[in-house]
Parts: C-alpha cells; sequence; structure tokens
C-alpha cells in the first residue's frame, strides 16, 4: 500500500511567473549585454533545476555556478547552453569539466597548466576564463599580474580563452568610489592585452548591484544572481527597480494555549508573558533554515497581521505571540512575504538576524518542501 502524505505545513511558495517579470527587468537594464543567469547554491535556494529550466525557457543563453557538481547537474538535466563554474578547480576535476563541456575559470597560473596538460591528454579544448583580482582578494590573479598572466595562458596549448572577468567588493551604492577603482584597473588590463593583440569574446563584471549601479561596467555580459529571484542586492533598494520576490515562506500554527502573566516561553526562558494571553506554536525552527538569531526579534503575519516570535527559536519549533487575538490551529502563518496589506521582506528578517538577505534565501534546509507556482516547471 503506498501512502500519500499531506505536504508539510512549512513550505517554501516559488512563483515562477516572478523570475519572467525580473528578467524582463534585468534585460531592459542589460540593454545590448549577453546575460549569464547565475543559479549557484540551488539558484540561492530557489530550486536549482526549476530556475535553470524556467530562464532557458525564457531564452537566457549563459549560466553561472559555482561547482563542478553543480554544473554536471544542469547538463543531465539536459541544460545544454554554456556553463561557467566561477569557483576554482582542482587538478583531478578537469576531466569532468571536459566530459561534460563546462567552461573553467583559471584563477592561477598553476591551474591553467593543469587545464592545458589534460585537455591535451584528451585531446579536448578547454573554454577558459580567467579571473582577474581587482581587489576582492579571494581568488584570481592580482590585476598587476593580469597582462602576463593572460599571455601566458593564451599561448598554452589545448585552451580556448573565452572569457576574462573580475568581481566588485560593493556595487549596492550608495557609495561607489570602490567599484569604479575596480572598473578602471580592470579596464586598464584590457587595454594594455588589446595592444599585445589579445581580446576576449566575453567580459564581465556585473553582478546584480553593478547591472543596476554601473551601467558603463557591464561590458558585453553580465552576471545578475539575486535581482533574478527578484530581491534588490540592499535595502535600501527595495522598490526602486520593480523586482518581484519569487519566494515566501510559509507554515501554520499547529498548537494554540493559554498563557500566565510572567511565564517564561522557551529554551532558557528568555521572554516572559507580560500579561495574560494566547500563544501559538509553529511547526518550524532553526533545522530548517529560521535563524534562531531571530528570537525574540522577528515578526509573522497571521490574517494580515503581525505578531512577535518570542523565546528561543528551538531546532523545530517557534512561538508566536498572539496577546489577546485567538487563532486557534491550522492558521496560515507568513514568514516571509505578504499577507493582506503587510508584507515582510527577506531584507528585514536579515537585518533582524544580523546577516544578509543572500544567507536567509540560501539557507532554507531541504527538509522544507518547495512548491511551485506558474508555468514553467514539471518535476
Amino acid at each position: 500500500m503506498v501512502t500519500t502524505f499531506r505536504k508539510r505545513p512549512t513550505h517554501l511558495r516559488i512563483d515562477l511567473n516572478a523570475l519572467t517579470h525580473n528578467l524582463r527587468i534585468v534585460r531592459e537594464h542589460a540593454k545590448d549585454s549577453q546575460i549569464m543567469a547565475i543559479l549557484k547554491a540551488d539558484a540561492y535556494g530557489h530550486g536549482l533545476l526549476p530556475a535553470a529550466k524556467k530562464f532557458a525557457d525564457l531564452g537566457v543563453n549563459y549560466f553561472g555556478v559555482a561547482f563542478l557538481e553543480e554544473g554536471v547537474e544542469l547538463r543531465r538535466a539536459g541544460i545544454e547552453a554554456p556553463i561557467l563554474v566561477l569557483g576554482g578547480l582542482v587538478g583531478n576535476q578537469v576531466k569532468h569539466f571536459l566530459d561534460y563541456h563546462l567552461d573553467m575559470t583559471a584563477s592561477s597560473l598553476y591551474k591553467a597548466e593543469q587545464i592545458s596538460r589534460e585537455a591535451q591528454r584528451m585531446n579536448r579544448t578547454a573554454r577558459v576564463h580567467l579571473k582577474i583580482d581587482t581587489g576582492m582578494n579571494r581568488i584570481g590573479v592580482r590585476v598587476s599580474n593580469g597582462a602576463g598572466f593572460a599571455l601566458d595562458v593564451a599561448r598554452m596549448p589545448n585552451i580556448d580563452l573565452v572569457g576574462i572577468f573580475t568581481h566588485f567588493v560593493r556595487a549596492q551604492g550608495p557609495d561607489l568610489e570602490l567599484a569604479n577603482r575596480q572598473f578602471e584597473l580592470f579596464s586598464e588590463l584590457l587595454n594594455e592585452l588589446r595592444k599585445k593583440g589579445i581580446e576576449f569574446p566575453l567580459v564581465h563584471a556585473a553582478n546584480s548591484s553593478a547591472l543596476f549601479n554601473l551601467p558603463h561596467a557591464h561590458f558585453n555580459l553580465v552576471r545578475p544572481g539575486l535581482s533574478l529571484y527578484g530581491v534588490p542586492p540592499g535595502a535600501h533598494l527595495y522598490g526602486k527597480w520593480k523586482l518581484k520576490p519569487a519566494m515566501s515562506i510559509v507554515s501554520e500554527t499547529v498548537y494554540f494555549k493559554g498563557i500566565r502573566k510572567g511565564s517564561g516561553v522557551g529554551y532558557m526562558h528568555t521572554w516572559e508573558a507580560p500579561r495574560d494571553g494566547w500563544l501559538a506554536t509553529l511547526p518550524l525552527g532553526y533545522g530548517d533554515g529560521y535563524p534562531r538569531m531571530l528570537s525574540n526579534r522577528a515578526d509573522v503575519l497571521i490574517r494580515g497581521k503581525r505578531y512577535p516570535v518570542v523565546g528561543n527559536i528551538s531546532m523545530d519549533q517557534a512561538m508566536v505571540w498572539l496577546g489577546d487575538d485567538e487563532v486557534g490551529v491550522g492558521e496560515e502563518v507568513v514568514l516571509i512575504g505578504s499577507q493582506g496589506e503587510e508584507n515582510i521582506t527577506v531584507w528585514e528578517l536579515a537585518k533582524k538576524a544580523e546577516t544578509i538577505a543572500y544567507e536567509i534565501l540560501c539557507g532554507w534546509t531541504p527538509r522544507v518542501p518547495r512548491i511551485y507556482e506558474g508555468s514553467g516547471w514539471k518535476p
């Protein structure tokens, strides 16, 4: 006998039609530049394959991921467009990059040599993008050494230099001085290489922040990530570009009880009831990706009204103070998203959790079901 379970009360709702809306806005700002849709970290928590399939159907012809495994998953799912793995690679992975026709990031001369050797051994041509460090100090050859690096790689056999890129430290504004300095350094390198006879089919630097704030840094390819999913790269930018959040987090009340004035709630009793009232329990916690830092800080929406999360958030449960309101069991609860006239944004939670929206989006664990709404995805 097959048992069919009702979906878990706590789940992510992903509006695929919002991706269509956001891509249209991105294209308006990108103008003549190509778009590389960034799908790393499970498409920022939205689902790697559903997002990739949707963007492919909408005509996106380049994808970016962080790791080899993400690229392989896309290929196995039938994605045929070029895929750049943005992160560093190790030598024993090169064979798999070549087998799955993935673009590689060469972040050092040593990495480039590994790529060339393996490509020669396999009698293949490796598609390579050079990573230039203009200030992030993460991976990549320092811009001051970039010309020599590019010239050395250009001479290596079995390497096709299809791109060169850098990454901005801070481009969400309002202070763009550092970003513009990075742009200048990168542009100077490109000019130097051009004089030496080296030009790249693809030049890219602009993430979501630079896409909107630094149009002169678009070059001929942009790399939007967060904006494609409807979230601006800074809390101060909400409403500026009319992005539509694709993700909402929904649960429901599973327990409802009266509580006396002075009664403590949750582990360590970090909150006490200010008066007699009502308390609701939600079936989610930090084991799902709802940060414990939100204890006694966050609000949720029930019947279009805000209620505070009280007591320490547990691994699997969280409590909400209802005051005088009796809502009962089975009421819809919105943790991120809209209900009635109220709205809780990802950046609101991020601020209260002392982190960034990216971490909130990417932090939802696999035990939270994803429910896809709109057109474009069939598992």
